[in-house]
């Protein structure tokens, strides 16, 4: 190999391991905590909304009321609302669906599990199920259909949270398999750069 090869082949490599460089750093972030039953146990957020309390809808507040009970009734059938503890104020815009986390739209559709109107009279029971701060929890809860306040709770999805665990632990396995090989990249260009100054060194005697 002539030496402009030869510096033709170091650029690309270096440029090679830069763009590594920014891949690995540049990493999806995991969606859950390492230990989410853990941080919900001992989280002071989370063990105030694990208690039943007060809950309202937030949506349209400058709307009439009439005009706020139909859209709150037209949301919760199209699978969504928001909803906010009173006590803590804390705002969150809940999916009613099922299979919330399929990729699929279609998979995604509200049914009598996730919103329930006919369990009680004036009142539609709700269920959803997200991800709080790196933690799988379902929310459980009713509302009122003419005051639009209600009671309602998180808690802790033993069974979201085994899947979320195990992509977690896939997620960190890649990017260390990645980190990895960059070393292992990184240690051939070092040592290739090595024997070139050698090489160099031993010409210019």
């Amino acid at each position: 190999m002539n030496e402009v090869d030869s510096e033709s082949m170091l650029s690309v490599l270096t440029n090679t391991l830069s763009c590594e460089v920014g891949i690995i750093t540049q990493r999806k972030m995991p969606r859950v905590v390492p230990d989410q039953r853990s941080t919900f146990d001992n989280d002071e957020l989370f063990r105030r909304l694990s208690r039943e309390c007060e809950v309202k809808y937030t949506g349209f507040r400058d709307r009439p009321l009439e005009e706020r009970q139909l859209r709150f009734q037209t949301e919760c059938r199209e699978g969504h609302a928001d909803i906010a503890f009173v006590a803590t104020g804390t705002n969150l815009q809940l999916n009613f669906e099922s299979n919330a986390w399929s990729d699929k739209d279609e998979d995604r559709i509200p049914t009598r599990e996730y919103v329930d109107f006919e369990r009680e009279p004036g009142k539609v029971h709700l269920k959803s199920q997200f991800i709080m701060n790196g933690v799988c929890v379902i929310w459980r809860g009713w509302i009122d259909l003419h005051r639009l306040d209600g009671i309602g709770c998180i808690e802790f999805d033993s069974e979201r949270a085994e899947v979320e665990d195990q992509l977690y632990r896939q997620q960190i396995e890649q990017y260390n398999q990645r980190l990895r090989e960059f070393e292992e990249r990184h240690r051939q260009y070092q040592e290739q750069q090595e024997r070139r100054s050698h090489d160099e060194q031993e010409e210019g005697f």
